[in-house]
């Protein structure tokens, strides 16, 4: 089990979790990018992003953000067009960080909103499906010779001035997660193999002191 001061540690986390704030990796194919956004996102607070890749090795190189990636929540998918069914229906405004002629400056964008933001591969780019099927292009300006930024900078870059904003509303003040995702994440992060065993077996995870310490005698 985790010790107390890491329990409350993890507490404190999931109370500043975002879910109305998403990324979106489209095609983002490089393990150390993958890595670094997941780095991103988990820092920033955001509780659950989306990776889409039409190449089955994405589903395995994932996993080299295995270190974040315990800490926030990766959904797979193989087509653009699945996550924007998701982002649609949970309300989301999407963005996509891409150089077009509409393309407006990332900062002018209210991020307090629900947003999804979409990212692209290092070698194409956003596709052409993403860049239709999103509500707004958004860059991050250029000044010198270079066209743009890696993805994973500019994907943090995004995200900090989305969770600045947030943080000036109070949004990390108030609990996003219900108290029912709270306890449920809270248990599984403090006791990873009893949590799997719990699970398997259908049984009801027990209560947790304010130490993280374990309430039902019989467990």
């Amino acid at each position: 089990m985790a010790s107390p001061e890491r329990f409350r540690k993890i507490r404190q986390m999931l109370l500043r979790r975002q879910t109305s704030l998403t990324v979106v990796m489209d095609n983002v194919n490089k393990s150390h990018n993958l890595a670094a956004l997941v780095r991103s996102c988990d820092a920033a607070g955001i509780h659950e992003i989306h990776a889409v890749s039409r190449r089955k090795h994405i589903f395995t190189r994932h996993n080299a953000a295995a270190g974040s990636s315990k800490w926030v929540n990766i959904n797979l998918y193989h087509d653009i067009e699945s996550v924007y069914r998701r982002l649609r229906d949970d309300g989301m405004q999407v963005l996509a960080a891409a150089s077009t002629e509409k393309s407006v400056d990332f900062r002018e964008i209210d991020y307090t909103l629900p947003t999804a933001l979409i990212l692209g591969a290092e070698w194409d780019g956003i596709s052409e499906d993403a860049i239709s099927g999103a509500d707004r292009c958004i860059g991050v300006p250029m000044f010198g010779m270079v066209e743009s930024l890696n993805v994973s900078v500019a994907g943090a870059v995004i995200i900090y001035e989305a969770q600045r904003q947030r943080l000036l509303k109070g949004m990390y003040g108030s609990p996003a997660l219900t108290q029912t995702q709270m306890n449920r994440l809270l248990f599984e992060h403090t006791y990873p193999r009893l949590s799997e065993h719990l699970h398997e077996k259908g049984i009801d995870y027990p209560r947790l002191d304010d130490d993280g310490f374990i309430l039902s005698p019989e467990i």
